[in-house]
């Protein structure tokens, strides 16, 4: 796995050193028009393909309705805990240390209310068009 560091050098990280990865829960839109999701990981020190990234702590009143991702975008909670809520009425909760991708832009969308907290601190990160989201689903065992 390469990474970053200062002058724009990109460094071989050695398999035994690397960290590894981080728990992640995507947001899909279905062929029939409602919203999933599933858990999985992403890996650390991956090189994300973004241009731009905003920090918000304040919600918009469509927001507080169901609705679907304005983009494709990662979000990263930095401060709050989150219950998302899908078509079928299944849950999930975000909180710092889980990665969201918000992938579902088309059909029924998700909705989302605080769980023990007043604010949502998140940062929102594009993903560039045609890019990996370095998303590896989870694996069952049954």
């Amino acid at each position: 796995m390469n990474t970053e560091y200062k002058n724009d050098q990109n460094v071989d990280v050695p398999p035994e050193i690397s960290p590894g990865f981080v728990p992640a829960i995507r947001l899909v839109s279905n062929i029939d028009g409602s919203c999933s999701f599933e858990e999985g990981t992403m890996p650390t020190l991956a090189h994300i393909n973004a241009g731009v990234f905003w920090i918000s702590n304040q919600t918009e009143e469509w927001e507080k309705k169901t609705h679907v991702a304005p983009r494709k975008q990662y979000v990263v909670t930095i401060k709050g805990t989150v219950r998302f809520k899908v078509t079928d009425g299944s849950t999930f909760v975000i909180e710092p240390g889980i990665i969201l991708l918000a992938e579902d832009i088309e059909g029924e969308g998700h909705s989302w209310d605080m769980i023990d907290s007043e604010e949502w601190t998140r940062l929102y990160i594009p993903m560039a068009e045609n890019s990996d989201d370095f998303f590896t689903p989870a694996t069952r065992v049954l």
